[in-house]
């Protein structure tokens, strides 16, 4: 691979690739043989010439050339002949852009370079980087001099500048550690804010904890090298579909390999800048207050106060730190001690106490003291201030010696665009969400523990609540819960995802349905810690996991288990009696022969009781009831879908059923009972809606086609590959129908093709619960044979193959 510069007379210099020109000596390399490129084009073209250097500004003048870097450099002189300069810079810059390399340039005197630099902070950032080329280097020298002391003797001013420009950058791009498309330079924790911690270091004003600084900075440079090779561009953003070849660039495992390794090291740049920042802050107060207070006190350093916190934890100067009598190494409970305090005042534990803990301190018993386990639930139930607490611990690696299991899920991805955490991140967010939910529980507890462990699972293969429940007993134990409370946090991580799965895909008015759930519930106190878990769970997943609506599909399942629970048996279904305007459009059906359809608007009704972290600002609409009255005939089911999507309809619940007529109505009447909401926009009307549909049912209207003709008009994007889709039969799920899953990728006109299968099959669909996460869509269809019966094994399995291969054709 050709990276750099060629002309002048010069042979094409090949760039070290591979091998041991990875990392660092081939930065060294393409920055030493650009060097050796742009003196020769210096020395022809300034013969003569004095009082002028070629100076390397910003990531070329750190020698952090990467295979599409661009080159950033400035031609500094003296004045004395400003013709010869510019003469002297387009035999520089043009050669430069003849080999197509981005190039950023300028041409400057020292006091015109200062001036620059002391209106634009990035430009006095990409001096102080400034590098020595060619030329005058005394003249260098002087401006690298004067620039440094600019720096110091602005830094004052200068350094909240420089903070407010990384909180607006994080703002716009995001945290590094956590996105699955990250970008490395821009966001928060990559290149951009190991700069500003170099520059800050620069100032004498502060300094950063450089333990593992330097190593992570290499690691996302090495990755961005790796980037530009995988992908021939001059790129930062680490895209899905670059992942895999970028890894396998860097002699990794996988992409999620790869990322875990990104997420490590932005995490490492990110606790520093949070540390030096706030030492920043400190020092720029203490020169505030200094003054003043010497000027009280007659001269003399003021003493810091010390307040107590809890048993050998103080605050001091906005931090939590370790009193003069603490002893570390014979207090084993001081780390948890020290972060709860810290939480529950929300106040940052200082640098120097982390690491004399994590230094000092003695592993915990086993099973762990009482205090020890009290100050994790106080330090679990702090809320947000627990966040930074937890990954202070963390950074310095207390958190993977309290909980050893913690490693395996440590900046684990999650490959998912419902989640927006990282899985280690998700628990701890977990534990936030279910801090505001303590007041609806007996055990808050047990709550906050199985907030923290619930999807500990995910470090291991499998069924991760199935290897959580394994974990979380040892854990458990291991942290002190006796062993009914062992057993709890057990089926709460078992079964954390129980309800919410449940309330979406299964029909809860079938007993079967209920009967399940309690059984595997088993308590009402521990349906009500699981109704809990359920919503911290989804809070903390992102916007996409929790609505109101979920909200009240999961609120419904636990009414109806808690009273099994109770003793109160579900009674069998019967089919409800039509309401007066169910009886109206199917009379009118029978009459006209065609659909008839109405659609009625409705929201949620707020719990005023509910705690008020739970209370939505507003109502939540659930969707629009559709109510559709068809004479009985084939293809309903396909049909209405298909015209639902036409019109860009979210269908999220559905109910297909024969309606009994009045006696002295002939014919049979089928009744879909639907609620559904619009993706974007209004709502169609009705009329167009019954009109797309009588000609969907005679077969005037090709809906397959339509679709295909609005996929095929909007452009195609690369994104990631959707794993193909599964159809599955659930088993036991009811006593009244066949429950088929089916589990694909999101696409419109997916319900359309789903009920063609299964009218293909000759099977009548009962009823239908919709699910969509993110791109994933996961719908239960309750079918029957055309009596009304459940399939037989072996047909059930052959309708749930059809339904799969005319999803995958």
């Amino acid at each position: 691979m050709y990276w750099g510069p060629g002309g002048s007379g010069g042979a094409g210099r090949r760039a070290p690739h591979g091998g041991g020109g990875s990392g660092p000596p081939r930065r060294t390399a393409l920055a030493d043989l650009t060097d050796d490129w742009l003196t020769g084009l210096f020395a022809a073209g300034s013969q003569g010439l004095r009082g002028v250097s070629l100076v390397a500004v910003g990531g070329y003048g750190r020698g952090e050339l990467s295979p599409r870097s661009d080159l950033d450099l400035l031609l500094l002189h003296d004045g004395t002949d400003s013709a010869a300069v510019a003469a002297l810079a387009d035999r520089l810059w043009y050669p430069v852009w003849d080999l197509g390399l981005d190039l950023d340039h300028s041409v400057r005197t020292p006091v015109e370079a200062r001036k620059t630099a002391a209106d634009d902070l990035k430009a006095q950032l990409g001096l102080l980087d400034a590098r020595h080329i060619a030329g005058d280097l005394g003249l260098t020298a002087g401006l690298r001099t004067a620039v440094l002391a600019d720096w110091r003797n602005q830094a004052p001013k200068r350094l909240p500048q420089l903070q407010e420009l990384c909180e607006e950058r994080a703002e716009r791009q995001g945290e590094l550690q956590y996105l699955l498309e990250p970008d490395l330079k821009e966001a928060r924790g990559g290149l951009r804010d190991a700069i500003a911690l170099r520059a800050v270091a620069a100032s004498w004003l502060a300094d950063a904890p450089r333990e593992g600084l330097a190593d992570a900075r290499r690691r996302l440079l090495d990755v961005r090298d790796a980037l530009h090779l995988a992908t021939g561009r001059a790129t930062d953003r680490l895209a899905l579909q670059e992942q895999d070849q970028v890894a396998a660039e860097l002699g990794l495992l996988d992409a999620d390999t790869l990322l875990r390794q990104v997420y490590e090291a932005a995490r490492v740049v990110s606790y520093a800048s949070d540390v030096t920042w706030r030492e920043v802050g400190r020092v720029l107060r203490s020169r505030a207050v200094r003054p003043r207070l010497r000027a009280m006190l007659g001269g003399g350093k003021p003493v810091a106060e010390r307040s107590p916190l809890a048993e050998g934890v103080v605050e001091q100067d906005g931090e939590v730190g370790l009193a003069r009598t603490a002893r570390p190494e014979r207090d084993p409970v001081l780390p948890l001690r020290a972060a709860a305090a810290a939480a529950q005042a929300d106040l940052p534990i200082s640098l120097h106490a982390v690491r004399r803990m994590a230094a000092a301190v003695r592993p915990l018993p086993t099973p762990w003291p009482a205090e020890a386990r009290e100050q994790l639930v106080t330090l679990l139930g702090s809320g947000r201030a627990t966040i930074e607490v937890w990954e202070a611990l963390e950074a310095e690696g207390l958190i993977t010696r309290l909980l050893p299991d913690w490693e395996r899920v440590r900046c684990r991805p999650q490959r998912n665009a419902v989640h927006i955490w990282t899985v280690d991140r998700h628990l701890i967010e977990t534990a936030v969400r279910a801090s505001e939910l303590t007041r609806r529980v007996g055990r808050p507890d047990l709550l906050l523990v199985a907030a923290l462990l619930h999807d500990i699972g995910k470090g291991w293969p499998g069924d991760h609540s199935v290897a959580g429940e394994i974990i979380a007993r040892d854990v458990a134990a291991r942290i002190g819960f006796d062993r009914v409370d062992v057993a709890v946090l057990a089926t709460l991580v078992r079964h954390h995802l129980l309800l919410v799965d449940t309330a979406t895909r299964r029909d809860l008015e079938d007993p079967a349905t209920v009967r399940s759930v309690a059984e595997a519930v088993g308590s009402q106190g521990t349906l009500e810690l699981l109704h809990a878990l359920t919503e911290a769970d989804a809070l903390a997943t992102g916007p996409a996991a929790w609505s109101s609506w979920r909200g009240s599909l999961v609120a419904d399942l636990v009414k109806r288990v808690s009273a099994v629970l109770a003793g109160d048996a579900p009674e069998e279904p019967e089919a409800p009696a039509p309401t007066a305007e169910m009886e109206r459009l199917a009379i009118e059906a029978c009459r006209t022969g065609g659909p008839v359809l109405a659609l009625r608007a409705q929201t949620e009704p707020v719990d005023t009781d509910a705690e008020p972290a739970t209370v939505p600002d507003d109502p939540e609409p659930l969707g629009v009831e559709l109510l559709i009255a068809v004479p009985d005939q084939p293809g309903v089911l396909p049909s209405v879908a298909g015209v639902l999507a036409m019109h860009r309809l979210t269908v999220r619940t559905a109910e297909l059923r024969a309606l009994d007529l009045p006696d002295g109505v002939d014919g049979s009447v089928l009744l879909l009972n639907w609620r559904v909401a619009a993706e974007y926009g209004s709502l169609p009307q009705a009329a167009r809606l019954r009109a797309d549909l009588v000609r969907a049912l005679d077969g005037s209207l090709d809906i397959s086609a339509r679709l295909a003709e609005r996929d095929a008009a909007y452009p195609r994007r690369r994104g990631v590959v959707a794993p193909p889709p599964r159809v599955t039969v659930a088993p036991a799920a009811s006593r009244l129908a066949t429950v088929i899953e089916v589990r694909a990728h999101d696409a419109p006109g997916l319900l359309h093709r789903i009920g063609r299968a299964l009218e293909t099959a000759r099977v009548r669909v009962r009823s239908m619960h919709v699910s969509t996460l993110g791109a994933n869509a996961v719908d239960a269809f309750y079918v029957t044979g055309t009596k009304g019966e459940p399939l037989p094994g072996e047909e059930a399995a052959s309708v749930a193959r059809a339904v799969e291969e005319a999803l995958r054709g």
